[in-house]
């Protein structure tokens, strides 16, 4: 074990490359990804956050964590009804790992189920990681096995693993998250696009864990997928914090708006905005507050599209990183999502 989860709430399935690995500032990283690098063969410098944005965190995280429990709670009885007592839940990391730490405690707590978990590397236009799959399966059932995540965007996540778990057909690949406004997930707690406080940070709210890394040199052929350990950002760990925040929630939850969305609507939002600002790979959109936060806390941002400028409850963070990140923030009619973030291309500059 490596990072700061504790071993009881969660076993990590990577390789440690701590130190192997120069981190990449954003431009730098931004040029090789736009240069056909993948995005899997390097580390980011993590953002620090400002005082105000950190004040926004805290914030949106007093704001939403009843929401965010309620969340938890449905998608874990909607597990719990399809899995019976005996669950493996296999979180992709690293966004995934602290909701199924929540959903592990939610049916730990409410079922008294034995519940195993597991965080698992998985990489856009790579795959899953197999040999983590491997070790799972030679624990577990097929049908104990549940993936989870934290939110959808267009579900590209969603599609890389249903791809994937085609050379595992005894396994479901359908994902349980918290919020899926794409409406791809075959298990979610709510279709609304709300804020999920975790996805305002990276490692310090993920048991200072970087995000998950491939490249030949260092990750050998038996090896898991690798992540970094932050443990200079030990001071700055928030992990706990999020999870006991949520949790505190469980005993007095709300009843949660889960309203009809049509099946992978969020693909043909997102193929319309690509269609309306004129661009051609939609690896550049990124939808839904989440990812539009993760667009301007790792990526170099065109602009964020938001449904209103005065959102302050759902938005708030969003409009100080913009500032901060000097991202110009527009309005458009957003069905789906409550933002999205446009990457910058840097053929264009």
């Amino acid at each position: 074990m490596f990072g700061t989860y504790k071993p009881q709430d969660v076993t990590i399935l990577l390789k440690d490359i701590s130190g192997l690995v120069e981190p990449l500032p954003t431009r730098e990283r931004e040029k090789l990804i736009q240069a056909g690098r993948h995005y899997s063969e390097m580390l980011p410098l993590e953002y620090e956050p400002s005082e105000k944005y950190l004040q926004a965190y805290f914030d949106a995280l007093n704001r939403y964590g009843k929401i965010t429990a309620a969340a938890v709670a449905n998608v874990a009885e909607k597990i719990f009804l399809d899995k019976g007592k005996k669950i493996a839940l296999v979180s992709l990391a690293r966004a995934g790992t602290p909701i199924g730490i929540l959903i592990k405690h939610y049916l730990e707590k409410k079922f008294s189920c034995d519940v195993k978990h597991y965080t698992i590397s998985i990489i856009r236009g790579v795959g899953i990681d197999e040999n983590a799959v491997k070790f799972i399966l030679a624990r577990h059932a097929p049908e104990e096995i549940q993936f989870v995540d934290g939110w959808t965007g267009k579900g590209a996540i969603q599609r890389e693993l249903s791809t994937a778990m085609k050379n595992f057909p005894q396994i479901d690949s359908g994902l349980a998250v918290l919020s899926d406004p794409a409406s791809v997930a075959e298990k979610c707690g709510t279709h609304e696009d709300f804020l999920i406080a975790s996805s305002c940070l990276n490692s310090t709210v993920s048991g200072l864990l970087s995000r998950t890394f491939l490249r030949k040199d260092i990750i050998g052929a038996q090896d898991f997928h690798g992540a970094a350990f932050y443990s200079d950002l030990r001071e700055k760990d928030l992990t706990y914090q999020f999870i006991n925040a949520i949790e505190k929630n469980f005993d007095d939850l709300p009843e949660i708006k889960n309203s009809a969305v049509e099946k992978n609507s969020g693909l043909a939002e997102v193929k319309k905005i690509a269609e309306d600002f004129s661009i051609d790979d939609v690896n550049l959109i990124k939808p839904g507050i989440g990812e539009a936060t993760r667009v301007l806390l790792r990526r170099l941002p065109w602009k964020i599209l938001v449904h209103s400028l005065h959102d302050e409850k759902n938005l708030g963070h969003l409009y100080q990183l913009a500032k901060e990140k000097d991202a110009p923030l527009e309005v458009y009619p957003l069905k789906n999502y409550k933002a999205c973030g446009l990457i910058r291309r840097l053929a264009d500059n």
